[in-house]
């Protein structure tokens, strides 16, 4: 913990504050990986703890809870409580409790792990019964029987650690899951908060591995509803063609969607109830519907301009999805507008086409596309070659309107 650059400030804090790190930031520590974010308990005023470790405040009056941002760090901090239920599915209850009251409380066992960093104690590590031996035997367990009917998006969390952490569920945990997918658990929560785990799924590591695990407990019709499950050999592909600027987990569930043949306005509609923001979901209906004919059109390229004309203006999600859904040629275009032929620009502008005399219009834009078809074909090279082509193109239209005339 003291090699973590976020930590100085928090071991730094008063001996009076009983203030522990917890949750999956201990099990990341434990397993010899820094944490991806630091979350504080503290036994008392989870507000006077953000006062003293200063930077900029946020409160969270819901539950409690406060973040706070300093040097480019950031501290989510919450009271120790217990929950309660009023309903299945509903968002929980909460009252001030002692720390091992706050762990019993938690989604699985190796999250119910807590650091003191300050008090009476600092080092020592508190865990619920069984936590320590269930993250080294690499086990997912629940704390208790209704876990899944109190709160079903840990349903989906269930999948998305067991795909980042490589971990399982064990026996009792996976039969409490499926059984309360059986049971329509998922139908007492908000679609928008089913959907912000769904967002958090998708930006895994591997979202392949984490929809997969979704499968397999049956939790991904429950939640997707039109979707289908991803085809692993299409997804893979696809993500091997995904540049770095692209987003895999928006992919992934576009391979989800382009099985499931469903309208799309239907899909739509699912992507509107789990609250994605417009241009993902623009990207996810783009990719799952546009792609096999885009990889036609891609197959019958004939030359770098052709490729670029029909990929222009194509999220790289669904160049990389047409690519991998298509022939050997569609497959060999996509790899050549993602790793080069997009990045292609002119060294001229329209401007430049202005100053040596053509008139403003929609012909300007024209040009300079003619002009770049010159460059990816390996005619034009270098601003005065580049503008002779967008010449030589307008003189050409000129003389066919003249024949014609």
């Amino acid at each position: 913990m003291r090699r973590l650059p976020a930590a100085a400030p928090l071991l730094a804090l008063a001996p009076g504050y009983p203030v522990h790190l917890v949750g999956g930031s201990v099990r990341d520590l434990l397993r010899g990986r820094p944490p991806r974010e630091l979350d504080l308990a503290v036994e008392g005023d989870a507000l006077a703890v953000a006062r003293a470790l200063g930077g900029r405040i946020t409160v969270h009056d819901r539950f409690g809870t406060c973040t706070v941002l300093r040097d480019g760090e950031r501290y989510d901090i919450a009271r120790t409580r217990r929950e309660r239920y009023p309903r299945p599915g509903a968002l929980p209850e909460v009252e001030p409790a002692e720390l091992a009251e706050d762990l019993r409380r938690r989604d699985f066992t190796v999250n119910a792990i807590a650091l003191s960093l300050a008090g009476t104690a600092p080092g020592r590590l508190h865990a619920a019964p069984g936590a320590l031996e269930d993250l080294e035997r690499g086990l997912l367990r629940v704390l208790h029987e209704r876990s899944f009917h109190d709160d079903p998006t840990r349903l989906l969390r269930l999948a998305r650690y067991a795909s980042r952490l490589g971990f399982e569920a064990e026996p009792r945990t996976r039969e409490l899951a499926l059984a309360a997918v059986a049971a329509g658990a998922l139908q007492t929560v908000s679609a928008t908060r089913v959907g912000a785990e769904l967002r958090l799924l998708a930006r895994e590591d591997d979202p392949l591995g984490a929809m997969e695990q979704l499968a397999a407990l049956g939790v991904d019709r429950a939640v997707l509803g039109p979707f289908g499950a991803p085809e692993r050999r299409l997804a893979a592909r696809a993500l091997e063609l995904l540049p770095g600027d692209g987003r895999p987990g928006l992919l992934v569930l576009a391979v989800a969607a382009a099985g499931a043949a469903r309208p799309a306005a239907q899909l739509r509609l699912r992507l509107e109830q789990l609250g994605f923001p417009a241009g993902e979901r623009d990207v996810i209906l783009a990719a799952a519907i546009r792609a096999p004919a885009l990889s036609d059109e891609l197959s019958r390229a004939g030359g770098p301009a052709q490729v670029a004309c029909a990929a222009r203006g194509a999220p790289v999600e669904l160049v990389a999805l047409a690519g991998a859904g298509g022939d050997a040629r569609a497959l060999a275009a996509a790899r050549a507008w993602l790793e080069r032929l997009r990045h292609v620009r002119l060294e001229i502008s329209g401007e430049d086409l202005l100053a040596a005399g053509q008139q403003p219009g929609p012909r300007i834009g024209a040009m300079l596309r003619a002009a770049l078809a010159a460059k990816l074909e390996g005619r034009a090279s270098g601003r005065e070659q580049e503008l002779a082509a967008a010449l030589a193109w307008a003189g050409e239209r000129r003389r066919e309107g003249s024949d014609r005339g």
